[in-house]
Parts: C-alpha cells; structure tokens; sequence
C-alpha cells in the first residue's frame, strides 16, 4: 500500500499528502508507528520525518502489526522513487490489484527497495520472483537497480 506524505525529495520538489490520512482514518480502532533504521516511534512524534516513510498499523490491544503503508512522494498521480527521483511511474502503472481484490506494488518496485540491503529473506524473494516476471519487468528491474544501487549482485543474474 502506498500514500503520501509532506516534505521535498531529493529534487527540491515539494509533494502534499495524501492518502495516509484517509488509511489511517479508516482503521481508527489500531494505532500507527513509524519504523526505520532498527526502531519504531508513535506517528505522533515520526511521521513527519524526511528520511521516514514505512508505517505499520498496530492493534493496541495485542500488539500485534497488521499492515505496512509506505509513505512515498508524489507529483499527482506519479509516483516519485525517493532514491532516484528520476524514476518515477503513474500509480495506476505501479500499484496493480489481486484477483482477491487487494492492491500490492508491482514486484520489480518492491524488490529495487529490497536491493539496498539484501537479507536472506530478500535474496529468497529475488530468486522466486524474477523467474516468474515478463521480459519488460526484468529489464525494468535492471535498469533501476544500476541507477541506483551500482554495483549490484543481482546484475549479474539479470543479465546486466
């Protein structure tokens, strides 16, 4: 799930919220954290950071996290890659939906955010995820992860 947030990239462009709200809004029984860096801080007190953009939602009761929202900059309806914001792609383009009915990021959007610090369980993902994605996707793939993560161990398996 992706929404908006306040701030300016990288750019110096400045992009309003959206979205986020309205999420938050919906779930008013659980209660919001940001996490980044190895740490989680009330929304209260880190949602308006810069250099934060994951959310996870909480039950208050349990504790336990039941979504995860990143919050990413926007022109309109284009989304902006915070790490390059010379990437970018309208949102209809990178948020797809399920045969269940539930929106998810396309796959090479989600693992070039993985790319920056490859755990085994990103590694895992690569490895099951790129065998299965179309010839357009891959190069997709590789083209954003040698603009922004150079040089790269997936490379080499993508072809690049």
């Amino acid at each position: 799930m992706g929404g908006g947030a306040i701030g300016a990239d990288e750019c110096g462009r400045r992009w309003e919220a959206w979205g986020f709200g309205e999420v938050a809004a919906a779930f008013g029984e659980f209660e919001w954290d940001v996490v980044g860096w190895g740490m989680v801080w009330d929304y209260a007190d880190a949602g308006d950071h810069p250099e934060l953009h994951q959310t996870w939602m909480r039950d208050p009761s349990s504790g336990r996290y039941h979504l995860d929202v990143f919050r990413e900059p926007h022109e309109g309806d284009r989304w902006i890659c915070r790490r390059d914001c010379s990437i970018t792609l309208p949102y209809a383009e990178l948020i797809e939906v399920g045969a269940a009915g539930i929106p998810y990021v396309i796959p090479e959007a989600a693992l070039l955010f993985k790319a920056e610090a490859v755990r085994p369980k990103d590694q895992g993902d690569f490895e099951r995820t790129v065998p299965l994605l179309p010839r357009y996707r891959v190069a997709r793939l590789t083209e954003w992860i040698t603009r922004v993560h150079p040089p790269h161990i997936w490379l080499d398996v993508l072809g690049a």
